[in-house]
């Protein structure tokens, strides 16, 4: 169980925040307050539950203490809400769409000699506060990181951040994973899934050792863009700082993280902006269509599973084990199709005498859809696509000098954390951050844009008469 200091650095971080807000630049301390929140608080169970709310916790204190704050600072200027109507109605179904979930779950649910309680008015204040507190980083990055500059504070953060990571890693590397442990006095996982090729993956306050391995490869990432792009550091630093953290990646032992950095880094050294823009909507929309696909019973598994034995026959059990879940929670979701099961687990198989919950859910995209149903899948990752084509709306006819140097690297950390969700659960405050600052800057380019075409329009007209 989580000791005093777990519960202590909790408690405090609105102070943190408070202070960032204070003596930094308003973009680079909201990146901040949430990035080291995500990074260096304990993960659940050291959460703060109260009656009626969802758990407070590292993935929604700093979100809500920054909005507290700068609500306090700035008032309601302006709407939270995004511009398109596609974007406000993806945010609203996002945020209500669990009343309809509450309503349509009013009933216990038996297994056996194991029932779960059905949902009632507690619950559906708790779940829309909790889907409120998990889109706040959208908003805020939105809000207040849609300029050039400040994707640049977000690029250099995670850089800087993933090689101050990057020391603990290798602490852990050499001793197993352990920090949690002795500092907030527990372990977060299961140990034995720390074990890899023949070492020990990292794990040091994040969940999970691939939550750990898909920072590392954001840092990464970010690393080689500020290489490329940033022209006002020394290149040097940057190439540095890139290469030691491709290596801190190769020895985070995840093949998945891996697999993608083959991707992205070529990518973001090579491809034009444009080009990684429309990389990343490709994936983007790769990622969304897959659970549509598998609930069409279109996905060739067997083929799947073939391919990844000739491979490594483990990977291909770990696979295949996925798939078995995957269809079994499918048919559980299909009971309850359209606002799905809730939370108590209900989304689940369990255990008919121990209450055991016998199914695993792995992929975040099964867990949306069985526990808010498929309106609630269309709206989470509507919300996490739109972005992505809303950015390739306005750059389809753009010269390549008119796109922000950083905003392409970011499309393409965004992507591949979407198609990330579908084999883990990898949603943290950072995609929301990432979602909302793309968001921002789309609509800050149709602004310009708009405004460009009334002025040409304009000299036109005067050139006419």
């Amino acid at each position: 169980m989580p000791n005093p200091i777990a519960y202590l650095v909790l408690a405090l971080w609105p102070v943190v925040t408070a202070v960032l807000l204070t003596r930094l630049p308003l973009d680079r301390a909201i990146i901040l307050s949430l990035l080291l929140g995500y990074l260096f608080l304990p993960e659940p169970p050291a959460v703060f539950d109260l009656p009626a709310m969802p758990p407070f916790n590292k993935h929604n204190i700093p979100a809500l203490s920054v909005f507290l704050i700068c609500l306090w600072r700035f008032g309601l200027k302006g709407s939270i809400l995004p511009e398109s109507r596609i974007g406000r109605a993806l945010l609203l179904t996002f945020v209500l769409s669990p009343v309809l979930t509450v309503l349509t779950n009013a009933e216990p649910v038996f297994y056996g000699q194991i029932g779960l309680p059905g949902l009632g008015p507690k619950d559906m204040v708790a779940l829309v506060v909790q889907q409120f507190l998990l889109v706040l980083p959208y908003l805020l990055a939105r809000r207040f990181l849609a300029e050039g500059g400040a994707q640049r504070e977000l690029l250099v953060a995670l850089a800087v951040s993933g090689l101050v990571y990057s020391l603990l890693m290798l602490i852990e590397i050499r001793l197993s994973p352990q920090l949690n442990l002795w500092i907030f006095g527990y372990y977060q996982h299961y140990f034995g899934q720390s074990v890899r090729f023949g070492g020990y993956r990292p794990v040091v306050f994040l969940y999970h050792g691939l939550w750990v391995a898909f920072f590392t490869l954001t840092a990464v990432t970010a690393a080689w863009a500020l290489w490329r792009n940033d022209a006002r550091q020394n290149g040097a630093k940057y190439l540095v700082a890139a290469i030691y953290l491709t290596v801190i990646l190769v020895l985070a032992k995840s093949l998945g993280a891996m697999i993608f950095a083959v991707l992205l880094i070529p990518a973001v050294v090579f491809l034009s902006r444009l080009m990684q823009i429309r990389l990343a909507i490709v994936i983007g929309l790769l990622a969304i269509s897959y659970p549509i696909l598998k609930g069409a019973d279109l996905v060739p598994q067997d083929r799947l599973l073939q391919q990844a034995a000739q491979i490594d026959p483990d990977r291909a059990n770990s696979l295949e084990f996925r798939f078995e879940n995957e269809n079994i929670l499918m048919e559980r979701a299909y009971e309850k199709p359209v606002f799905g099961w809730g939370s108590w687990g209900r989304n689940h198989i369990l255990d008919p005498t121990s209450g055991n919950i016998l199914t695993v859910t792995d992929g975040r995209w099964i867990i949306v859809i069985g526990v808010y149903g498929w309106v609630g899948f269309l709206a989470e990752f509507g919300l996490l696509v739109l972005p992505l084509i809303l950015l390739w709306r306005e750059t389809r006819y753009a010269r390549e000098e008119d796109v922000s140097p950083f905003i392409a690297p970011l499309s393409l950390l965004l992507a591949i954390n979407v198609f990330d969700l579908l084999p883990n659960a990898t949603l943290t405050p950072l995609t929301w951050l990432l979602a909302g600052a793309l968001t921002g800057y789309a609509e800050r380019s149709r602004a310009r844009n708009r405004q460009s075409r009334q002025s040409h329009t304009a000299l036109r007209w005067r050139s006419i008469m």
